[in-house]
């Protein structure tokens, strides 16, 4: 079998025949012994994340070493679609409850005890034990093969044990300690738990199957004028295809034609759709609202928005949280401790007790059976499934289990300014020339320069230019000083553009006016640039950028998080402080070059802070980087996004203070399970050895504990954003 993911060193497998954390833990410790492989398996997604070395291993080899231990393994898209998991488990089932209720009644109400009625509860309970329960034993004999024991082991030891017993005391002729009624319910009680575990981890992962789901599967294509419905698969990169009223967008794209509303909420989490038109980019999945569009594709299949989202959630269901590894660590020998335990038991009330061997053998079953590492092995998984999907479902998507951790530590968050408080769409506010010049020579001079720039502030400026003029005048030698200015060669002299500092290095002089005025704009919050011709300064270009309508409501639900807000910006400490002082933010840091904005985060966390840094730009790539835990604004550039630990898809700031409280709840769900998981296990392996409890409800309260850890963990689902609630 070829593989093409192979040659890029990692791929996903889709793992059958895990039935118990031991089981997972097995499967992880084998492949992690091939040479070149890292694996971690996921127990509740029944995956397996898998990188290697193509130069060392195959896939081949890497699905062999599973399937030589009594799994199987296949890539994802070979696996069969089974949208009814709980279905090998239903007959059995019913076949079980139905036979175990007349062999439970004959044994437990003396009125109905009949001579021989022994033995017609062999007769009904041998099927039930030996087919309903062929899942256990088949999956304990394979075990067994390798010297392994899992929680099959436990289960076919204990039902085996109880039929046993009761085959060997009714054949030597005595009526009294049979217990074919435990064997039967033991049996029933398992498969009704595996039946249940099995239907809430199915659910634990709708979110991101729903994901997947929402992207379109036709697409009218334009082809010589004329509209082609085709599969979406079939388009191409600067394909044009046409969105009708109430139809998905088939891939992301560029509009070309038409204006309309566009619902993102699938993407976004926002219920308010977006205006768009030509020039406006959409993602493949949305909903096309009113008007008819015409869009070019600009990325297709696995580059989608909607196809990396899945495939970041995915990852990220993949992984491990720290507080996992003490559970998978308990779950690898938890299996040999308890038949040891077990025998202990059995020893115990033969030495030590006159109860008799009935009474020893009733506990030393009872431990086989009350014994879970099931909970254990789905506490984590499960919640992160459902926390991190429920999370994509809102436009958050948490890259990895690890960042749960952080988001608890945090005590400082830094936010950039433009594009993460503002808008990031900056406009022209002001024009001031200097005596004898004027705002048309101003602006053209700028915009002639900064025409050759893709900062925002150089965009703002050359928009206006063009808006004004039309053409623009063509510049030579064009420099870019980040975070100081531009510069370049207009009719063979020199135009610089940017801070009052940039001009003064270029051995322009600066009036005392033009420092006052720079001054006075820049304490309404705009932000200014000046403007030299030939070492002559020309005059100060004012720009606004507007608040996000939410940023101070944003601000205001990160204090109650208990962070502590600090604004960093590359501009100016006044147009900073005025822009801090609106949304309540009273920390600045101000005049931060692109570079230096790592070093400010270094510094709080030298200062003993734990920095979560939010941003969206190219020059924000460092800093999230360095961050103890990064937040991009989706609507930012890739690599800011790249760098983050949290994407936040809809641009809203409210957003960051949702991710941190969806990813504490998850990371206090996931602890609350591991709490009950070990508690359960604590508490019920003592009182079996002591003989409290019985084989029955020990098969009881062991389905019962898995069931609550899944059950616990789909309370997620109801996880609420603030930006929701009025």
């Amino acid at each position: 079998m070829t593989v093409a993911a192979s040659d890029k060193g990692h791929v996903d497998l889709a793992i059958s025949g895990m039935t118990c954390a031991s089981c997972a833990a097995r499967i992880e410790k084998r492949l992690n012994k091939l040479e070149g492989v890292a694996a971690t398996v996921n127990f509740a997604s029944e995956h397996a994340a898998v990188s290697f070395n193509p130069a060392v291993i195959s896939i081949e080899d890497v699905i062999g070493a599973v399937e030589g231990i009594g799994y199987g393994a296949m890539l994802p898209e070979a696996a069969p679609d089974d949208d009814d998991p709980a279905r090998p488990y239903r007959l059995r089932l019913v076949a079980a409850a139905v036979v175990s209720v007349p062999v439970g009644l004959w044994a437990w109400v003396a009125a109905t005890r009949f001579g021989g009625w022994e033995w017609v509860s062999l007769v009904l309970a041998t099927p039930v034990v030996v087919w309903a329960g062929w899942p256990f034993h088949r999956a304990a004999v394979l075990n067994a093969r390798h010297l392994v024991a899992t929680m099959d082991t436990l289960i076919s030891l204990g039902t085996l044990a109880a039929w046993t017993w009761s085959v060997v005391v009714l054949v030597g002729g005595m009526h009294k300690g049979v217990y074919f009624d435990t064997a039967t319910l033991i049996t029933a009680l398992i498969l009704l738990g595996r039946y249940f575990e099995a239907r809430a981890k199915r659910r634990s992962g709708e979110a991101v199957r729903a994901l997947l789901e929402l992207g379109a599967k036709e697409a009218h294509l334009l082809r010589d004028g004329e509209e082609v419905l085709v599969p979406v698969a079939t388009l191409r990169t600067g394909d044009l295809f046409v969105v009708r009223p109430g139809e998905k967008v088939a891939t992301d794209g560029l509009v070309t034609e038409g204006v309309s509303a566009v619902d993102q909420s699938m993407l976004t989490g926002e219920p308010v759709p977006v205006e768009v038109g030509p020039g406006s980019e959409v993602a493949g999945g949305t909903v096309n609202a009113s008007g008819r569009l015409v869009v070019q594709a600009t990325r297709v299949g696995a580059e989608t928005a909607l196809a990396q989202i899945a495939r970041l959630v995915a990852q990220a269901q993949a992984g491990k949280a720290q507080v996992q590894r003490l559970a998978d660590r308990v779950s690898g020998v938890f299996v040999p401790v308890v038949i040891g335990l077990a025998l202990l038991t059995l020893a115990g009330w033969l030495l030590l007790s006159t109860a008799g061997t009935a009474a020893a053998f009733t506990s030393a079953v009872a431990v086989i059976v009350i014994a879970c590492p099931c909970a254990l092995g789905l506490a984590t998984p499960t919640a992160l499934m459902v926390g991190t999907g429920r999370g994509a479902q809102l436009g958050i998507v948490i890259k990895g289990p690890e960042i749960l951790e952080q988001t608890r530590r945090v005590t400082t968050v830094v936010l950039d300014k433009t594009g993460t408080l503002t808008e990031g769409r900056l406009r022209v506010a002001a024009l001031v020339p200097v005596p004898n010049e004027s705002e048309d020579r101003l602006l053209q001079l700028a915009a002639a320069v900064e025409d050759a720039s893709e900062h925002p502030i150089a965009r703002a400026i050359a928009k206006e230019g063009r808006k004004r003029f039309g053409r623009l005048p063509g510049v030579e030698a064009f420099a870019n000083r980040a975070g100081l200015g531009v510069e370049a060669y207009l009719d063979g002299r020199r135009v610089s553009v940017g801070r009052l500092s940039l001009l003064a290095e270029g051995g322009a002089t600066i009036p005392e006016s033009v420092v006052e005025d720079a001054a006075q704009l820049e304490g309404k919050g705009t932000t200014v640039v000046a403007v030299a011709f030939d070492g002559r300064v020309v005059g100060l270009v004012a720009l606004a950028d507007s608040l996000k309508a939410t940023s101070t409501k944003a601000v205001s639900q990160l204090r109650a998080l208990g962070l502590t807000p600090v604004l960093l910006t590359g501009d100016n400490e006044r147009t900073a402080r005025a822009v801090a002082a609106e949304v309540g933010i009273e920390r600045v840091l101000a005049n931060v070059l692109p570079e230096a904005k790592a070093a400010e985060v270094r510094r709080l966390q030298e200062a003993g802070e734990v920095v979560a840094m939010v941003g969206d730009g190219v020059n924000d790539a460092p800093a999230l980087a360095q961050a103890d835990l990064g937040l991009a604004i989706g609507t930012g550039t890739d690599v800011a996004i790249e760098a983050s630990d949290i994407t936040l898809v809809s641009g809203d700031l409210q957003a960051a203070a949702d991710a941190i409280r969806l990813a504490r709840r998850t990371l206090g769900t996931i602890k609350g399970n591991l709490f009950w998981a070990f508690a359960y296990n604590v508490a019920a392996i003592p009182l079996a050895m002591a003989g409290v409890v019985n084989p029955i409800i020990a098969a009881g309260t062991m389905a019962f504990s898995s069931v609550f850890v899944v059950s616990n963990s789909l309370r997620l689902r109801r996880f609420r954003p603030r930006r929701e609630i009025p």
